[in-house]
């Protein structure tokens, strides 16, 4: 019932906001309020109350409807908020309505132990990195098959690549490690996934799909001038 509401709230809106037969007409709502409607309305079409914080998919919408290129339907997207013990990595297909992967995700050592607490932009720091990031070129190196990342927001994640930020799969990233430490190990900045998980995953969203990594950090809406 509330995505019916949802749904004819948005045509109203959206009928409302572009009137026909005078394009001079101020603009109802903003892009801001129309995308927050329409991040609700999908986040109630693909059941993900359980599943995602609705503001981590709002942002992550938000950005997606933004920074999306050639079509591409696919958005992961990492929530720092969730400690490490969680799954807190998700890859959605916005098109399809349909949620792809759900897996643990290690954070970079020095971003904090079972949280991620710190961020950073700068080489050497072996934190992560928060915002959008768009997936590129895969390749093997010293941790077997990987993805490199182009990060999106200057001054926020946009030293990726240089600081080799990439998706690779970690012996450290399971359940098992967990149930020994506590926690997760952790990388030197990346985004590290299961081995299991790890190729299925990288072939998914390679070439061009966008991911969002999110935490509650008043700081980094700041400065994003995607957000």
């Amino acid at each position: 019932m509330r995505i019916i509401v949802l749904t004819t709230i948005f045509f109203i809106f959206t009928a409302l906001s572009f009137p026909i037969g005078n394009t001079s007409a101020k603009k109802i709502l903003s892009l801001k309020e129309r995308l927050t409607i329409e991040s609700e309305l999908i986040y109630e079409q693909m059941n993900l109350d359980e599943l995602i914080d609705f503001n981590a998919f709002k942002s992550a919408y938000s950005g997606y409807k933004k920074l999306k290129k050639n079509n591409n339907p696919l958005l992961t997207i990492i929530d720092f908020n969730l400690p490490s013990t969680e799954k807190r990595m998700y890859v959605l297909d916005i098109e399809k309505k349909e949620v792809l992967y759900v897996t643990h995700v290690a954070h970079g050592r020095n971003s904090g132990g079972n949280y991620a607490t710190s961020f950073s932009n700068k080489s050497g720091s072996y934190q992560s990195s928060l915002g959008f990031y768009r997936t590129a070129e895969t390749y093997m190196g010293g941790n077997g098959y990987s993805l490199r990342l182009d990060g999106l927001e200057r001054e926020i994640n946009h030293l990726a690549r240089p600081r080799a930020v990439v998706i690779h799969g970690a012996d450290y990233c399971n359940e098992e490690f967990i149930k020994s430490t506590g926690r997760l190990g952790r990388s030197f900045g990346c985004p590290a996934l299961p081995q299991e998980l790890n190729k299925p995953i990288i072939n998914t969203i390679k070439d061009g799909s966008l991911i969002f990594i999110y935490a509650d950090k008043p700081e980094y809406y700041a400065q994003s001038a995607v957000l």
